[in-house]
């Protein structure tokens, strides 16, 4: 059985329709807490749902809701693909 680490990848890389679980949030504090607050938490499964007409900011589906996040936040959100 293989034991390796799921590689993880900023959440701004997935396309719509793809899922991943949250491994880390690198963002400071206050952009952490705002990100937290709306439950993108260690661990919280997140689909993407799309992308505004000019590509920022994304539509996520997280813990049975909507919610757009910019690209650069979402950049510093660590997901494993599910």
């Amino acid at each position: 059985m293989d034991n390796a680490p799921t590689p993880s990848e900023p959440l701004s890389t997935l396309q719509p329709g793809q899922r991943g679980k949250v491994t880390a949030i690198v963002l400071p504090g206050a952009s952490r807490g705002r990100i937290m607050e709306m439950g993108l938490t260690i661990g919280a499964t997140i689909e993407v749902v799309r992308f505004a007409p000019l590509g920022d900011p994304m539509e996520l589906k997280v813990r049975g809701f909507h919610l757009s996040l910019r690209k650069a936040d979402a950049a510093g959100i660590q997901v494993a693909r599910l």
